[in-house]
Protein backbone atom coordinates (compact mmCIF):
# COMPACT_ATOMS: atom_id res chain seq x y z
CA UNK A 1 0.00 0.00 0.00
CA UNK A 2 1.35 3.41 -1.00
CA UNK A 3 1.79 6.07 1.68
CA UNK A 4 0.82 9.68 0.87
CA UNK A 5 0.87 13.02 2.68
CA UNK A 6 -1.69 15.77 2.04
CA UNK A 7 -0.90 19.30 3.20
CA UNK A 8 -3.49 22.09 3.17
CA UNK A 9 -3.57 25.75 4.17
CA UNK A 10 -6.53 28.05 3.56
CA UNK A 11 -8.98 30.37 5.29
CA UNK A 12 -10.81 28.56 8.04
CA UNK A 13 -14.44 27.64 7.38
CA UNK A 14 -16.83 24.82 8.13
CA UNK A 15 -16.65 21.60 6.17
CA UNK A 16 -12.95 21.43 5.29
CA UNK A 17 -12.09 18.38 7.38
CA UNK A 18 -15.26 16.59 6.29
CA UNK A 19 -14.53 17.28 2.62
CA UNK A 20 -10.99 15.90 2.93
CA UNK A 21 -12.08 12.81 4.85
CA UNK A 22 -14.94 12.05 2.48
CA UNK A 23 -12.74 12.46 -0.59
CA UNK A 24 -10.08 10.11 0.74
CA UNK A 25 -12.67 7.53 1.77
CA UNK A 26 -14.25 7.68 -1.70
CA UNK A 27 -10.81 7.04 -3.23
CA UNK A 28 -10.27 3.92 -1.12
CA UNK A 29 -7.78 5.61 1.18
CA UNK A 30 -7.37 5.21 4.93
CA UNK A 31 -6.15 8.07 7.15
CA UNK A 32 -3.38 6.93 9.51
CA UNK A 33 -2.39 10.27 11.03
CA UNK A 34 -3.92 13.75 10.97
CA UNK A 35 -3.02 17.11 12.53
CA UNK A 36 -4.80 20.43 12.18
CA UNK A 37 -4.64 23.98 13.54
CA UNK A 38 -6.84 27.05 13.33
CA UNK A 39 -4.99 30.35 13.76
CA UNK A 40 -7.60 32.52 15.46
CA UNK A 41 -5.53 35.67 14.83
CA UNK A 42 -5.34 35.29 11.05
CA UNK A 43 -8.35 33.05 10.42
CA UNK A 44 -6.15 30.54 8.59
CA UNK A 45 -6.49 26.77 8.76
CA UNK A 46 -3.64 24.26 8.41
CA UNK A 47 -3.74 20.49 8.21
CA UNK A 48 -1.43 17.59 7.44
CA UNK A 49 -3.02 14.24 6.65
CA UNK A 50 -1.03 11.02 6.27
CA UNK A 51 -2.90 8.24 4.52
CA UNK A 52 -2.51 4.99 2.62
CA UNK A 53 -4.18 3.95 -0.61
CA UNK A 54 -5.77 0.58 0.02
CA UNK A 55 -7.03 0.28 -3.55
CA UNK A 56 -3.88 1.38 -5.35
CA UNK A 57 -5.03 4.82 -6.55
CA UNK A 58 -2.02 6.55 -8.15
CA UNK A 59 -0.70 9.94 -7.14
CA UNK A 60 -1.68 11.79 -10.38
CA UNK A 61 -5.29 10.59 -10.03
CA UNK A 62 -5.40 11.64 -6.37
CA UNK A 63 -4.11 15.11 -7.25
CA UNK A 64 -6.51 15.58 -10.15
CA UNK A 65 -9.51 14.41 -8.17
CA UNK A 66 -8.73 16.75 -5.29
CA UNK A 67 -8.62 19.90 -7.45
CA UNK A 68 -12.37 20.72 -7.18
CA UNK A 69 -12.17 20.58 -3.36
CA UNK A 70 -9.06 22.77 -3.31
CA UNK A 71 -10.78 25.31 -5.58
CA UNK A 72 -13.98 25.30 -3.53
CA UNK A 73 -12.16 26.17 -0.29
CA UNK A 74 -9.37 28.28 -1.81
CA UNK A 75 -6.73 25.86 -0.59
CA UNK A 76 -3.01 25.76 -1.09
CA UNK A 77 -2.94 21.97 -1.25
CA UNK A 78 -0.31 19.40 -2.17
CA UNK A 79 -0.29 15.61 -2.14
CA UNK A 80 3.12 13.96 -1.86
CA UNK A 81 4.43 10.43 -2.08
CA UNK A 82 5.27 9.82 1.56
CA UNK A 83 8.03 7.36 0.66
CA UNK A 84 9.96 9.64 -1.70
CA UNK A 85 13.16 11.20 -0.40
CA UNK A 86 13.68 14.95 -0.66
CA UNK A 87 16.76 16.10 -2.57
CA UNK A 88 18.92 18.15 -0.21
CA UNK A 89 22.00 20.28 -0.85
CA UNK A 90 24.22 20.90 2.21
CA UNK A 91 26.42 23.97 2.53
CA UNK A 92 29.27 24.42 5.01
CA UNK A 93 32.25 26.68 5.66
CA UNK A 94 34.83 25.85 8.36
CA UNK A 95 32.74 24.61 11.31
CA UNK A 96 31.92 20.97 10.56
CA UNK A 97 29.90 19.79 13.59
CA UNK A 98 26.52 20.15 11.91
CA UNK A 99 27.74 18.64 8.63
CA UNK A 100 29.25 15.62 10.37
CA UNK A 101 26.11 15.10 12.44
CA UNK A 102 23.87 15.22 9.36
CA UNK A 103 26.10 12.85 7.41
CA UNK A 104 25.97 10.33 10.27
CA UNK A 105 22.19 10.55 10.63
CA UNK A 106 21.85 10.16 6.86
CA UNK A 107 24.21 7.18 6.80
CA UNK A 108 22.30 5.22 9.48
CA UNK A 109 18.90 6.04 7.96
CA UNK A 110 17.75 8.36 10.74
CA UNK A 111 17.47 11.25 8.27
CA UNK A 112 15.83 9.88 5.08
CA UNK A 113 17.02 12.35 2.46
CA UNK A 114 18.97 12.22 -0.79
CA UNK A 115 22.06 14.38 -0.33
CA UNK A 116 22.74 15.59 -3.86
CA UNK A 117 25.95 17.38 -2.91
CA UNK A 118 27.87 19.47 -0.41
CA UNK A 119 28.93 23.02 -1.28
CA UNK A 120 31.68 24.86 0.54
CA UNK A 121 33.70 28.01 0.10
CA UNK A 122 36.69 26.13 1.58
CA UNK A 123 38.28 22.68 1.16
CA UNK A 124 38.29 21.68 4.84
CA UNK A 125 35.64 18.95 4.48
CA UNK A 126 36.25 17.79 0.94
CA UNK A 127 37.75 14.46 2.03
CA UNK A 128 34.97 13.78 4.54
CA UNK A 129 32.31 14.38 1.90
CA UNK A 130 34.01 12.40 -0.86
CA UNK A 131 34.51 9.47 1.55
CA UNK A 132 30.70 9.35 1.87
CA UNK A 133 30.43 9.08 -1.95
CA UNK A 134 28.74 12.47 -2.08
CA UNK A 135 29.73 15.10 -4.70
CA UNK A 136 31.76 17.96 -3.23
CA UNK A 137 31.58 21.39 -4.88
CA UNK A 138 34.03 24.15 -4.01
CA UNK A 139 32.59 27.56 -4.80
CA UNK A 140 34.97 30.29 -3.73
CA UNK A 141 33.24 33.46 -2.56
CA UNK A 142 34.86 36.90 -2.42
CA UNK A 143 33.49 40.44 -2.49
CA UNK A 144 34.49 40.66 -6.13
CA UNK A 145 33.00 37.38 -7.41
CA UNK A 146 29.91 37.01 -5.21
CA UNK A 147 27.35 37.37 -8.04
CA UNK A 148 29.22 34.83 -10.18
CA UNK A 149 29.56 32.44 -7.23
CA UNK A 150 25.86 32.57 -6.52
CA UNK A 151 25.03 32.06 -10.19
CA UNK A 152 27.18 28.93 -10.04
CA UNK A 153 25.26 27.81 -6.94
CA UNK A 154 21.90 28.40 -8.63
CA UNK A 155 23.03 26.39 -11.64
CA UNK A 156 23.96 23.54 -9.31
CA UNK A 157 20.54 23.73 -7.62
CA UNK A 158 18.84 23.42 -11.01
CA UNK A 159 21.11 20.62 -12.23
CA UNK A 160 20.62 18.48 -9.11
CA UNK A 161 16.90 19.15 -8.67
CA UNK A 162 17.57 20.44 -5.17
CA UNK A 163 14.37 20.79 -3.13
CA UNK A 164 15.98 21.98 0.11
CA UNK A 165 19.20 23.85 0.92
CA UNK A 166 20.65 23.40 4.40
CA UNK A 167 23.17 25.94 5.66
CA UNK A 168 25.12 23.70 8.04
CA UNK A 169 27.17 26.61 9.41
CA UNK A 170 27.75 28.18 6.00
CA UNK A 171 29.15 31.60 6.80
CA UNK A 172 28.22 33.55 3.66
CA UNK A 173 25.13 35.73 3.31
CA UNK A 174 22.83 34.72 0.45
CA UNK A 175 21.42 37.41 -1.84
CA UNK A 176 17.80 38.59 -1.76
CA UNK A 177 17.27 37.01 -5.18
CA UNK A 178 18.46 33.62 -3.91
CA UNK A 179 16.24 33.89 -0.82
CA UNK A 180 13.21 34.71 -2.96
CA UNK A 181 13.87 31.90 -5.45
CA UNK A 182 14.17 29.31 -2.65
CA UNK A 183 11.62 30.85 -0.26
CA UNK A 184 10.67 28.32 2.39
CA UNK A 185 13.33 25.93 1.10
CA UNK A 186 16.53 27.15 2.82
CA UNK A 187 17.14 26.26 6.47
CA UNK A 188 19.84 27.95 8.55
CA UNK A 189 21.18 27.24 12.04
CA UNK A 190 22.81 29.64 14.47
CA UNK A 191 23.31 30.22 18.17
CA UNK A 192 20.55 32.01 20.05
CA UNK A 193 22.73 34.74 21.53
CA UNK A 194 21.48 37.31 19.03
CA UNK A 195 21.03 40.22 19.35
CA UNK A 196 23.03 40.46 22.61
CA UNK A 197 26.31 38.97 21.41
CA UNK A 198 27.03 39.75 17.77
CA UNK A 199 30.13 39.34 15.68
CA UNK A 200 33.12 37.13 16.44
CA UNK A 201 33.35 34.73 19.39
CA UNK A 202 29.75 34.94 20.66
CA UNK A 203 30.38 32.03 23.04
CA UNK A 204 33.36 33.83 24.56
CA UNK A 205 31.23 36.95 24.98
CA UNK A 206 28.53 34.85 26.65
CA UNK A 207 31.09 33.26 28.98
CA UNK A 208 32.45 36.65 30.00
CA UNK A 209 28.92 37.79 30.86
CA UNK A 210 28.12 34.66 32.84
CA UNK A 211 25.28 33.45 30.63
CA UNK A 212 23.43 30.47 32.13
CA UNK A 213 21.62 29.25 29.03
CA UNK A 214 23.02 28.29 25.63
CA UNK A 215 20.57 27.92 22.79
CA UNK A 216 20.28 27.34 19.06
CA UNK A 217 17.70 28.36 16.47
CA UNK A 218 16.89 26.78 13.11
CA UNK A 219 14.88 28.97 10.76
CA UNK A 220 13.99 29.53 7.13
CA UNK A 221 16.27 32.00 5.38
CA UNK A 222 14.82 35.31 4.22
CA UNK A 223 16.31 38.57 3.00
CA UNK A 224 16.32 39.75 6.64
CA UNK A 225 19.49 38.20 8.05
CA UNK A 226 18.79 35.66 10.83
CA UNK A 227 15.18 36.82 11.13
CA UNK A 228 13.34 34.19 9.08
CA UNK A 229 10.44 32.10 10.42
CA UNK A 230 11.66 29.87 13.26
CA UNK A 231 11.26 26.10 12.87
CA UNK A 232 13.03 24.66 15.92
CA UNK A 233 14.88 25.83 19.05
CA UNK A 234 16.47 24.34 22.14
CA UNK A 235 18.62 25.31 25.12
CA UNK A 236 21.17 23.79 27.49
CA UNK A 237 21.92 25.02 31.01
CA UNK A 238 25.38 26.28 31.93
CA UNK A 239 27.00 26.70 35.35
CA UNK A 240 29.76 28.95 36.64
CA UNK A 241 32.12 25.95 36.72
CA UNK A 242 32.18 25.58 32.95
CA UNK A 243 34.79 27.20 30.75
CA UNK A 244 34.51 29.17 27.54
CA UNK A 245 35.58 26.01 25.70
CA UNK A 246 32.71 24.13 27.35
CA UNK A 247 30.33 26.78 26.08
CA UNK A 248 31.50 26.16 22.53
CA UNK A 249 31.28 22.38 22.85
CA UNK A 250 27.80 22.42 24.37
CA UNK A 251 26.65 25.01 21.85
CA UNK A 252 27.77 22.86 18.94
CA UNK A 253 25.83 19.88 20.30
CA UNK A 254 22.66 21.95 20.64
CA UNK A 255 23.08 23.40 17.15
CA UNK A 256 23.47 19.94 15.61
CA UNK A 257 20.38 18.54 17.32
CA UNK A 258 18.19 21.54 16.53
CA UNK A 259 19.19 21.58 12.87
CA UNK A 260 18.52 17.85 12.47
CA UNK A 261 15.06 18.19 14.05
CA UNK A 262 14.20 21.13 11.80
CA UNK A 263 15.21 19.20 8.68
CA UNK A 264 13.28 16.15 9.87
CA UNK A 265 10.12 18.23 10.28
CA UNK A 266 10.55 19.89 6.88
CA UNK A 267 11.18 16.76 4.83
CA UNK A 268 8.09 15.11 6.32
CA UNK A 269 5.92 18.10 5.36
CA UNK A 270 5.17 19.02 8.98
CA UNK A 271 6.14 22.70 8.68
CA UNK A 272 3.76 25.35 7.35
CA UNK A 273 4.66 28.99 6.78
CA UNK A 274 2.24 31.34 8.54
CA UNK A 275 3.40 34.85 7.79
CA UNK A 276 6.54 35.49 9.87
CA UNK A 277 5.87 32.36 11.94
CA UNK A 278 5.60 28.65 11.32
CA UNK A 279 3.13 25.96 12.23
CA UNK A 280 5.08 22.78 13.09
CA UNK A 281 3.02 19.64 13.61
CA UNK A 282 4.76 17.07 15.81
CA UNK A 283 5.34 13.50 14.68
CA UNK A 284 2.72 11.37 16.42
CA UNK A 285 3.99 8.42 18.53
CA UNK A 286 2.48 5.93 16.11
CA UNK A 287 4.00 7.50 13.00
CA UNK A 288 7.49 8.46 14.17
CA UNK A 289 9.17 5.16 13.33
CA UNK A 290 7.88 5.17 9.76
CA UNK A 291 8.86 8.84 9.38
CA UNK A 292 12.33 8.19 10.76
CA UNK A 293 13.09 5.48 8.24
CA UNK A 294 11.33 7.27 5.39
Amino acid sequence: MTHYVLTVSCQSTRGIVAAIANYLADQGCNIVDSSQFDDLDTGKFFTRVSFISEEGVALPALKEGFKPIAEKFGMEAEIHDGDSRMKVLLMVSRFGHCLNDLLYRWKIGALPIDIVGVVSNHFDYQKVVVNHDIPFHHIKVTKENKPQAEAQLLELVDQTGTELIVLARYMQVLSDAMCRKMSGRIINIHHSFLPSFKGANPYKQAYERGVKLIGATAHYVTADLDEGPIIEQDTARITHAQSAEDYVSIGRDVESQVLARAIHAHIHRRVFLNGNRTIVFPASPGSYASERMG
